[in-house]
């Protein structure tokens, strides 16, 4: 019986908060791939094969910055929303910033969770992070 292949897709302008995503995802035994977008054009266009090869299966999570250049975090998840073939993949946003107005956009939009930056697995509990995202999180990707 062969395994669920899972796909995540991390979508993040900032190359340090790219690298600690992945190795967070490492330190917890998480070794699916992980596509790379700098912003919502380019994780629209990977999700679409529009330019490059489409992300195959669909990702089973996508991780979403919401302040970057070009399309922002919200009005990427507006989109993925409108698109009947990606509107069921949970998205957990990621974000610097606790500012409430984000986190109700966000709501509003149907995310999974809702996640303060800098992401890190170990100190969840003291994090402004909701542990349920977290729990979530590991579920969906089935991973323990």
């Amino acid at each position: 019986m062969s395994e669920k292949e899972v796909n995540i897709l991390l979508v993040e302008d900032d190359y340090l908060d790219t690298m600690n995503v992945e190795r967070e995802l490492k330190k917890i035994g998480v070794n699916h791939p992980v596509f790379e977008a700098r912003n919502g054009k380019e994780a629209l266009n990977l999700l679409r094969g529009v330019g490059v090869p489409k992300i195959s299966p669909a990702p089973s999570v996508i991780l979403l910055d919401i302040n970057m250049p070009k399309m922002n975090g919200l009005e990427f998840l507006t989109e993925l929303r409108h698109d009947p073939e990606f509107s069921h993949i949970p998205v957990f946003i990621m974000t610097t910033s606790n500012e409430e107005t984000d986190r109700l956009a966000a709501q509003k939009l149907n995310v999974s969770g809702y996640i303060v930056k800098p992401l890190s697995f170990d100190s969840f509990e003291r994090s402004d992070s909701s542990l349920d995202s977290f729990s979530l999180f590991l579920d969906l990707i089935k991973l323990k």
